[in-house]
Order: C-alpha cells, then structure tokens, then sequence
C-alpha cells in the first residue's frame, strides 16, 4: 500500500480505534494513550502489512495485542515474589493506604458514603466487609439469605455509582 493510502486510512480508522480502546480500557484518558500507541505502532510496521489482509482488522488486533501486553506488565509488576528463606517480606506488614493523604480521605470518602446508606443496606454491607459470611448475617438479622444478598449487592452497586469519578 502506498505510503499516502495508508496514512489516509489510518486517519479514517481513528474514530473506530478510539471506540475500541474505549471498549478495552472503560477510560477516556487510558483509551487516547492505547490509540496513540497502536497509530504509532502501526506507522512503525507500515513494511510489514501486506495488501491482501483486511487493514482495519490488522491494526485493532495490534490495538488488542498492545492492550493486553501492557496488562500483563502491569499484574507482572505488582506481582511480589519473596525469595528469602524465611519469607521474611511475606510476613511483614501490608501497606494500608492510610498514611499518605490521598488514602486518608479515600478512606474518608467511602466510610461517608456508606455511612449514608439506610440501615437496612449499611448494616450487611459493613458485616460482609468485617468478614462476616452471608448465612451469619442472614441469622443475626432475621433475614433471608436472598434478601441479604441483594441488600449486599444493592449497596455494592450504590458505592461504585457514587465513587464512580473518584480515581483509586
């Protein structure tokens, strides 16, 4: 393909790429960095395609491929191994969050908002968060086990809706 042909393809692709970055990574800023990659990428492979494969197929599969990459790279990078003998960095403290202010008021934000939940929801929501299992709510409650899983839900569903903006 000529080098003018391709490029004007690619421009008439963006809208689509843009839709499929946003489908891959369910956020505006996530999304514009992935089409930027893949446009880079695929401008850097331009030799390599070849005129009798689909085009718009062939650069949202590289899309794919850059998305799924960079998720392996994250996981790999937040994957911890402990190589000491005694596991020693296994066994020590977690880091909670609540140290820097960021994590204060991240803190702040979801006990407030669930704080603002009628108790009929609050309750089972904050037992299932202490641990507690759902045949143990249901019995101290008076409830049935369906009501307070759908309680549990509801309020789940009630946290992501008012947090939703907010970035973890």
């Amino acid at each position: 393909m000529e080098n003018v042909q391709f490029e004007k393809d690619l421009v008439a692709l963006q809208n689509n790429m843009r839709n499929f970055a946003f489908s891959l990574t369910l956020n505006r800023d996530d999304a514009e960095d992935l089409l930027q990659d893949t446009t880079l990428k695929v401008l850097d492979n331009q030799d390599k395609f070849t005129s009798n494969v689909n085009f718009k197929g062939w650069v949202l599969t590289i899309m794919k491929n850059i998305f799924i990459n960079n998720y392996r790279k994250i996981v790999r990078n937040q994957t911890v191994f402990d190589r000491t003998d005694d596991l020693h960095h296994l066994n020590l403290p977690q880091n909670s969050g609540f140290d820097t202010p960021e994590g204060a008021f991240s803190f702040g934000e979801i006990s407030n908002s669930i704080d603002s939940f009628a108790d009929e929801y609050r309750i089972p929501f904050s037992m299932h968060v202490q641990g507690y299992k759902y045949e143990e709510i249901a019995q101290k409650m008076d409830l049935p086990i369906g009501t307070v899983k759908s309680r549990i839900f509801l309020a789940r569903k009630r946290l992501q809706e008012q947090l939703k903006d907010y970035k973890f």
